[in-house]
């Protein structure tokens, strides 16, 4: 619609958090296409967390409206009642917190992976040549240690008795 005067209408966007409460419970209802009633029944399951505003009034966000309308597409879609609704979103909840505690862990991992290279890289380089690779004899003692008939021949297994000292 033109404005007579010549003035332009100026459009602003503005960006809302998706967990800022921003819907009352009448417009978050209608936004998920249920009755305000239904809305109270899930938060008194806790399928449902709404944030409060400082007169108590329901405050719902963007993420709560989504939130409902999986629920709703679960139980009409897909023919789950609210005990395997809850269910499904505590499995949901769970799978979350364990991907959070292995990107925690792959990060603790590799920060110590870090610290272990550049505590050899620091040994490496205060010991010099007097530190060798494990394995690096290995070829040299298989020979010495070879069993009679060739380096081929299999190993016999050897029992060794250890004792402990003061003891006979």
């Amino acid at each position: 619609m033109a404005r007579r005067d010549g003035a332009r209408r100026i459009r602003t966007e503005t960006r809302i958090d998706a967990d800022r409460g921003v819907f009352m419970i009448s417009v978050a209802a209608e936004l998920a296409d249920m009755h305000p009633q239904t809305l109270r029944m899930y938060e008194a399951r806790g399928l449902i967390r709404p944030q409060r505003s400082p007169k108590n009034t329901r405050l719902y966000s963007q993420a709560d409206v989504e939130r409902l309308q999986r629920i709703q597409a679960m139980t009409n879609d897909e023919g789950l009642n609210l005990a395997g609704v809850e269910t499904v979103l505590e499995m949901e909840a769970t799978v979350e917190r364990m991907r959070a505690d292995m990107a925690r862990m792959e990060k603790r991992a590799a920060q110590m992976q870090k610290r272990m290279t550049e505590e050899l890289e620091r040994l490496r380089g205060s010991l010099g040549g007097e530190m060798v690779p494990y394995g690096a004899y290995r070829a040299e003692l298989g020979a010495k240690t070879a069993a009679p008939g060739g380096a081929d021949a299999e190993a016999r297994p050897v029992r060794v008795t250890v004792r402990k000292p003061g003891k006979s």
